[in-house]
């Protein structure tokens, strides 16, 4: 008979169910059903990241003019902070893409995750295109406008022309079909891909800004209005990068 231990290395090392384990459920040790159950829950989990990285490529097929059409998801990054571009980002995903099981929308994923993912998306994808959108232009547009044209942008970029886009709550004007889809980046697989790239693009040229600027401590808050870059706002007053339409930021402009 198997020691606890070694039947927990076996079960390391399966990822489907067996005949072994339909037997091993059998097994009356409490080390042995502890062991069973904690691998059916990693199972468990397994399969609905499966089971919803079907339902993202099933939603992006559903918009899918005839077969073999390209969808094209696009989303952006840094809509909300007072300092930094709005990066977005267009992507274009083969219909099959079993390399990016438990791909999601960025902002539910760590950052080490995202990074490992977005090298994954560039090696499958048909076409990437990035857009971004700087502080003064997003001044002069106003932040919404400003968005839309970037992704616009990304869109005519794209190095293989899209037949339908579906972009996360915007509505845009390009040379094909769209769909502005809320809280797409949760049900489209190409959102998903966009809003990787779009955040991980973004997050790169603020830990570059950081070191130009490292009072406002961009790398770490990301250009957000967190209470410590407040505080350097209030001590040494905004930046180039800094967005002049966004409080308090107009204020402190307004006021010099």
């Amino acid at each position: 008979m198997k020691t606890v231990k070694e039947i927990e290395a076996l079960l390391r090392e399966i990822d489907e169910p067996t005949s072994w384990l339909t037997e091993l459920s059998s097994d009356e040790r409490a080390g042995v059903k502890k062991a069973l159950a904690r691998w059916q829950s990693r199972y468990d989990k397994k399969q609905l990241i499966k089971e919803a990285h079907q339902l993202k490529m099933e939603f992006d097929a559903s918009y899918r003019p005839f077969k073999g059409a390209y969808i094209a998801g696009v989303d952006e990054a840094g809509r909300g902070p007072l300092a930094g571009p709005v990066v977005t980002a267009a992507v274009i995903l083969p219909e099959e893409t079993p390399e990016l099981v438990g791909l999601d929308d960025s902002k539910t994923i760590s950052k080490a995750s995202r990074e490992e993912l977005a090298n994954k998306i560039r090696g499958v994808a048909i076409s990437i295109s990035v857009h971004i959108q700087s502080a003064p232009k997003i001044d002069e547009l106003n932040i919404y406008a400003a968005t839309r044209d970037s992704m616009e942008r990304a869109v005519n970029a794209l190095s293989v022309t899209p037949n339908f886009v579906i972009a996360d709550a915007m509505s845009l004007k390009v040379d094909c079909p769209t769909a502005s889809v809320i809280k797409a980046d949760a049900q489209s697989l190409a959102v998903a891909a966009a809003s990787i790239i779009a955040k991980t693009t973004r997050d790169e040229i603020m830990d570059n800004l950081h070191k130009e600027f490292p009072i406002y401590n961009f790398s770490k808050n990301a250009g957000y209005g967190t209470a410590e870059h407040l505080a350097a706002l209030q001590t040494v007053g905004p930046c180039e990068h800094h967005r002049e339409s966004f409080e308090p930021i107009k204020s402190m402009v307004r006021n010099r």
